[in-house]
């Protein structure tokens, strides 16, 4: 019998900070971790977050997301997503969370947790993610001061067992985790541990390669983060790769770590093909 291939070598020393942690969905079985505990920096990882509570209020009907939703210019961001090169100003419900899905958008990021309050999507996170994953704040161009430090934090562990869940239909409900599976298979950002997959970055929601994938993206200064669900059709993993670093500037410790995230992917595709 052929030995299986040893994951890659996470140093656990060095400029880069690493949490990983990858599971098997349906025994929730630890497949491979490296430090799954510490918390770091997760950017815009913790939108997920909104979009459980979302899907969750749509489940039990207070939420409609037929309901149309304005834009103030006060939560408007620069960076990440489409709303801010968009004419409309008022969007559904459920527009705003594909946009969230799709290209992390900002600006519908910080329409959602208005619509939601930031509490009660913080309630929710902590409802999902013992280890303490959270969202912390909306997203700004600023932060000062008077802000949290950071617009999220989180851990492998936690995002791999919640992970696990939804692709279970453990997340809240059956509906919340088909809702929240079905937008985040929008994701067009398959540039870190998905890239092992090779597939398409803007049409992926039906197996391709014998593989389906749905995940979430985190990326800033510093800061890379991908958590998702891989499947085939007898196996299916979840995984957190999540990696914060100093960043001066320089592109070898980017490089690096984008290169230990496809390796960790290629190991898991290898895993899951076995």
């Amino acid at each position: 019998m052929p030995v299986a291939p040893a994951p890659p070598v996470i140093p656990d020393h060095g400029p880069v900070r690493w949490s990983i942690s990858l599971r098997d969905t349906a025994t929730c079985e630890v497949l491979h971790e490296h430090d799954p505990h510490q918390m770091l920096t997760t950017a815009s990882v913790a939108k997920v977050f909104a979009l459980v509570e979302l899907a969750a209020r749509a489940s039990t009907g207070e939420l409609d997301l037929r309901e149309v939703v304005a834009r103030p210019p006060s939560r408007r961001v620069a960076d990440s997503g489409l709303w801010q090169h968009l004419m409309a100003d008022r969007l559904t419900l459920s527009d705003i969370a594909v946009l969230v899905a799709a290209t992390s958008d900002n600006w519908a990021t910080n329409v959602l947790i208005d619509r939601l309050t930031l509490e009660a999507v913080q309630d929710q996170a902590r409802d999902l993610a013992p280890g303490g994953s959270t969202l912390h704040d909306y997203v700004r161009n600023v932060r000062t001061g008077d802000h949290p430090a950071t617009l999220s934090e989180g851990c492998a562990d936690d995002w791999s067992r919640l992970l696990s869940d939804l692709a279970q239909g453990r997340c809240v409900d059956g509906q919340t985790s088909r809702q929240v599976r079905d937008w985040l298979a929008l994701n067009t950002d398959l540039s870190m541990l998905a890239s092992a997959f090779q597939l398409d970055p803007l049409a992926h929601t039906t197996p391709d390669l014998g593989l389906l994938l749905w995940n979430k993206t985190g990326t800033d200064t510093g800061v890379r983060a991908d958590v998702g669900v891989v499947s085939t059709g007898a196996r299916s993993f979840s995984y957190a790769c999540l990696a914060n670093w100093a960043d001066d500037g320089s592109h070898e410790p980017r490089r690096t770590v984008q290169a230990t995230m496809r390796a960790v992917g290629e190991w898991a595709l290898r895993e899951l093909r076995s």
